[in-house]
């Protein structure tokens, strides 16, 4: 007995196929397309380069945290170092003890606590830059949604250089 073909499944059939890669398997189509951060605009204002690693800028009481992935697959990146600066309670962007790096975990996850960030220029913003040379430079500038707030966060996506 032969069953007559409808609509939808010509369309389920169609989007199987289309899902399904040369090899057969399924491709992740989201992690394949990831594409790579972007540096921002005044990202890398007042960088120092080769701050050196460290558990804490200053007093503390703020955190920066984020994530850092490879673009196009999305895999997490371990031992990747990121550079964090801003205008605190307790120092300006420009000084060198407002700087400091990490190094992200085995899932690509960084944390980083440091004095409480204040306005500069009108916005309470962070800093932050990969810049260890396996990938390409990025710079970001993240802006906090209120001066009142105890983190910050600033997700990476790089590019092999």
């Amino acid at each position: 007995m032969m069953k007559r073909m409808t609509r939808r499944t010509l369309l389920a059939a169609g989007g199987a196929g289309l899902a399904m890669g040369v090899s057969g398997a399924m491709v992740p189509a989201r992690a394949q397309g990831l594409a790579p951060t972007r540096t921002m605009r005044g990202g890398a204002n007042n960088y120092l380069p080769g701050a050196p690693v460290v558990t804490r800028i200053g007093g503390g009481g703020f955190w920066m945290e984020g994530t850092v992935r490879r673009a196009g697959d999305g895999a997490p990146l371990a031992g990747q170092r990121i550079q964090i600066w801003a205008h605190t309670t307790e120092g300006h962007e420009r000084d060198p003890l407002s700087h400091g790096a990490t190094l992200t975990d085995a899932m690509g996850a960084f944390r980083l606590e440091m004095p409480q960030i204040v306005p500069a220029f009108g916005q309470p913003h962070g800093h932050l830059a990969y810049d260890s040379g396996e990938y390409q430079t990025v710079f970001l500038r993240p802006v906090m949604k209120r001066a009142t707030d105890t983190r910050l966060r600033a997700d990476f996506v790089l590019r092999p250089v």
